[in-house]
């Protein structure tokens, strides 16, 4: 009977110590768990804000046509933009996907001649140049042989393309004897890029001359801004007939000027000759833009008249301002005080222009959908005219210079 006793008090404790490690197992599975969890939600908290939002693009547009609202397969300017700043992520995360989102969209766009969908060299259209800016990575990363073959194509159409009496390229054919600053970001960084490319400096020697030419052209000297246009025939509606200048200071197309004084120095040595002209315009540039960034860190729409009825705090202009003041200070072009000049504008997009939605995705709002000059409506130049051009969120000629200013002010 003793025996017995023991026996059942030995199952008992056996049963109980069963039931203890198993309550002890399922403890520890539900701790794992929220564990796993909670480490995925900190691992998202802790992405800079460039990957949030660069990914915040990519859940957007799935594909890299679809980025600044695209509605079809297309080498555009604006996917340009966006994809380069893809590119960057890229190479900051070591994350794959980012280069794929790009190279898939490259991949389709370019059949193994090089030919490019869409592309009509015969418009000699400035704006299809930008998008080329990507060639250059996805072929040293791929060896595939058609984009070399394409940038070749591209640098066809500009060995070709009209320009003023001074070596400028026309903006394009249907706009003729015109610079716009636009064309100086479209164009002269991919020239400069090419120039190293290939190893031959005459193409560094175009691009300075190009820069040199519309800022000659374009710069007012009372304001220190420079003048969306010039029409060397001073045939056009917009164009001063003493100067040749368009009317207004539109904030974006200083913006691209901006840009591309910053990023063509990417390639052309320190040493070269009349290399310092560029970083003199830039630093004149950058040393008069405070003086119309308003109390709130921002820059307008129409630069010189902030507070003006209909004027607004502009996207794209922001953040290529920011863009350019922070990789100039990084490149060592100004001084490190200007940094407080971009951070000034960090702050003033987080506070009036950044939202973040329900969703957890980062949108940038008040983005100026598209401003020109000429064409059909024809389009004059003038104040009424700017801010009443559309407006819209997630213009990928925001977002993609956000997420490049995000990238430069976090080295």
């Amino acid at each position: 009977m003793q025996s017995c006793r023991s026996f059942r008090q030995a199952a008992s404790v056996l049963e109980n110590f069963n039931k203890v490690k198993l309550m002890l197992h399922r403890t520890i599975r539900i701790f794992l768990l929220f564990f796993s969890v909670g480490t995925a939600i900190v691992r998202g908290q802790d992405k800079k804000l460039y990957q949030q939002f660069a990914d915040s693009e990519i859940s957007r547009f799935p594909e890299a046509w679809q980025l600044d609202h695209g509605k079809r397969l297309y080498f555009g300017y604006s996917q340009g933009v966006g994809c380069l700043a893809m590119l960057k992520v890229w190479q900051k995360t070591g994350e794959q996907r980012y280069f794929n989102y790009v190279e898939q969209w490259a991949d389709t766009l370019i059949n193994e001649r090089g030919e490019i969908h869409l592309y009509k060299v015969e418009t000699y259209n400035i704006d299809y140049i930008n998008a080329g800016k990507i060639l250059f990575s996805l072929y040293e990363e791929t060896g595939k042989e058609k984009y070399r073959m394409a940038i070749e194509r591209l640098m066809a159409q500009l060995k070709h393309h009209p320009r003023t009496h001074e070596g400028a390229f026309w903006h394009k054919l249907i706009y003729p004897h015109q610079i716009w600053l636009d064309g100086r970001y479209m164009g002269d960084p991919f020239v400069a890029a090419y120039g190293k490319f290939t190893g031959e400096s005459s193409y560094w020697d175009d691009v300075i001359n190009q820069i040199l030419v519309t800022a000659k052209h374009t710069r007012d000297p009372n304001t220190g801004l420079y003048y969306h246009g010039w029409d060397e025939s001073r045939n056009q509606l917009w164009a001063n007939k003493m100067t040749g200048q368009s009317p207004s200071f539109w904030g974006r197309s200083v913006g691209w000027w901006f840009m591309a004084l910053v990023d063509v120095l990417d390639f052309i040595p320190e040493d070269y000759p009349r290399r310092d002209s560029v970083l003199v315009l830039l630093q004149d540039l950058a040393q008069t833009l405070p003086s119309y960034q308003d109390k709130d860190g921002l820059w307008w729409q129409v630069l010189d008249q902030p507070g003006r009825e209909k004027n607004y705090q502009e996207a794209s202009v922001n953040s290529m301002f920011l863009y350019a003041y922070a990789k100039a200070v990084n490149k060592g072009y100004l001084p490190p005080t200007y940094r407080d000049v971009a951070e000034k504008a960090l702050i003033g997009i987080k506070n009036n222009l950044l939202k973040k939605e329900d969703s957890g995705l980062w949108t940038l709002i008040q983005c100026n959908a598209v401003s020109g000059l000429g064409g059909h409506p024809y389009r004059d130049g003038s104040y009424t005219y700017y801010v009443n051009e559309r407006i819209r969120e997630n213009d990928a000629k925001a977002t993609g210079p956000f997420i490049m200013a995000l990238l430069e002010l976090d080295r």
